[in-house]
């Protein structure tokens, strides 16, 4: 698609900030208006679309595409956000370990274990540590209160921590991104200790690398996204 507009700014009003091109408020994908709760994240979206050249590149615009989902499909029904964010704790990639004799198991222990407990005493929840193939689901009280702790989330919130926990397959993971000071280099690479040990001993793919390096950048945007939507 060609560019069709010159000029990018930005806009309060509705309850919070949006993007106009050519004095044009834009919608999200499904039509709704695109009004996202802070200033700072309006700027992010004003940047992808400023950054446009002659044609528009749709695969740029990560940070429209999680506000989008956040309006879009997260408000609509967050009941079910919740119930896939939970989802990832039954299978969670910090409570699957590697047999106690293997060198693995102490550098999981190492990274893995203050993350979980971190979450445990910050959630009051307790999470099984699995070595092996085989699989403990999270008790009932568990659940319930990882349920709870994201009602309390907003849409943007749930949008920019879906991503998250995706990349890092580990609701564990996701949750520490959204406290303050939260470190997403070191977030991302606790959540791949097992393939960075692989390479370690066997080194890179080059192909792997590529995609590995592409997954941490979408997982630093997804916490600069969550970051800015509840920037003062």
């Amino acid at each position: 698609m060609k560019r069709f507009y010159s000029e990018v700014s930005i806009h309060s009003g509705d309850g919070g900030w949006h993007v106009a091109l050519d004095t044009r408020p834009i919608k999200t994908q499904l039509g709704a208006p695109q009004v996202v709760p802070a200033k700072a994240l309006a700027e992010l979206l004003a940047g992808e679309w400023r950054a446009q050249g002659e044609e528009i590149d749709p695969g740029s615009f990560v940070f429209r595409d999680m506000a989008d989902y956040a309006i879009d499909i997260i408000r609509a029904d967050p009941d079910a956000a919740i119930a896939n964010l939970v989802s990832f704790s039954q299978t969670d990639t910090l409570c699957y370990r590697a047999d106690p004799e293997d060198a693995l198991f102490a550098r999981q222990e190492d990274v893995w274990d203050p993350l979980v407990a971190a979450c445990e005493a910050r959630h009051g929840v307790s999470f099984p540590r699995v070595s092996g193939i085989s699989h403990e689901p999270q008790s009932e009280e568990t659940t319930r209160r990882l349920s709870g702790a994201l009602a309390q989330l907003d849409a943007f919130q749930l949008a920019g921590l879906q991503t998250l926990t995706a990349l890092a397959a580990s609701l564990i993971v996701g949750l520490a991104a959204l406290e303050d000071g939260a470190d997403a280099q070191a977030l991302f690479d606790a959540s791949n200790v097992e393939e960075d040990w692989q390479a370690q001993l066997w080194g890179w793919d080059v192909d792997a690398r590529k995609v590995r390096d592409m997954r941490a950048k979408a997982f630093a945007m997804a916490l600069e996204f969550t970051r800015a939507a509840h920037s003062a």
